[in-house]
């Protein structure tokens, strides 16, 4: 597997003034590489809403994890830098990643979403509790369109436009050509960020789906129901039918052997 990074708890840049659209536009297109990527974001508070949310949460606590430190901050993304495929979610969960400090880690989304990577041979252990727990990803990049853990799950508008630069910054920072949208959120996201590099993206755009693929430019994506409870409990989407869309992703990308 491929030796990851954990973001240090206060990143080494130091930035002062990251609170406005213009602002982030300007760190993130001058990141030279995802960990620099990753430690600048964590000092966004562009987003007055999610800023209040994040560290309300981080404040009071859910009983369950009342002993913990909450990380109330940005998400970074996480996984390996030289990424052939780059898993796009919504957003951090609010006693998940904002507790954890890692994408898709201590909630039961993460529980589903590494559990397929590691069936596929992708993730060197099936879950993913705690930022410091030995997981590491080996061809596979986690992020999300959002960084900030948004009330009721719901980014607005603005918020996901703020954000975008970032994801941006990834396409741009990563090899990974392949893009895996969890959710149709993270799939009208992902269309934009590809756009915004030149791509011609088909016109109508492609509709999300589970298992609906596109191509633009030099990116595919593949779209896949997101792994939240409210699809898993129902059996919308199914453990198959996850291993399906990383399966496909891992043929486009030329990790099938």
């Amino acid at each position: 597997m491929a030796a990851d990074h954990v973001v240090p708890a206060r990143p080494a840049r130091g930035l002062t003034r990251l609170t406005t659209a213009d602002d982030v536009r300007a760190v993130a297109s001058a990141a030279t590489g995802v960990r620099e990527l990753d430690a600048d974001l964590t000092e966004c508070r562009a987003c007055p809403r999610l800023v209040a949310w994040r560290e309300r949460v981080a404040g009071q606590k859910r009983r369950s994890f009342a002993d913990e430190t909450y990380w109330g901050r940005p998400v970074p993304g996480f996984g390996d830098p030289k990424a052939a495929i780059l898993v796009v979610g919504l957003a951090p969960a609010a006693h998940g990643g904002n507790r954890t400090g890692r994408i898709f880690t201590g909630d039961r989304s993460g529980d589903w979403l590494y559990a397929a990577l590691h069936r596929a041979g992708l993730a060197s252990q099936p879950t993913s509790v705690s930022a410091d727990d030995g997981l590491a990803l080996d061809g596979v990049r986690v992020t999300a369109a959002v960084r900030c853990a948004p009330p009721e799950n719901k980014p607005t508008t603005d918020e996901r436009d703020n954000c975008a630069p970032w994801l941006d910054a990834d396409l741009r920072l990563t090899p990974a050509r392949v893009l895996v949208a969890l959710g149709s959120f993270a799939w009208v996201a992902s269309l934009s960020a590809v756009a915004r590099t030149g791509a011609n993206v088909a016109r109508p755009r492609p509709r999300f789906g589970h298992g609906v693929e596109a191509v633009a430019g030099a990116w595919h994506l593949i779209g896949s129901y997101h792994p939240s409870q409210q699809n898993t409990f129902t059996g919308r989407l199914t453990e198959p039918m996850l291993d399906a869309v990383i399966a496909r992703a891992k043929e486009v990308a030329g990790r099938d052997a």
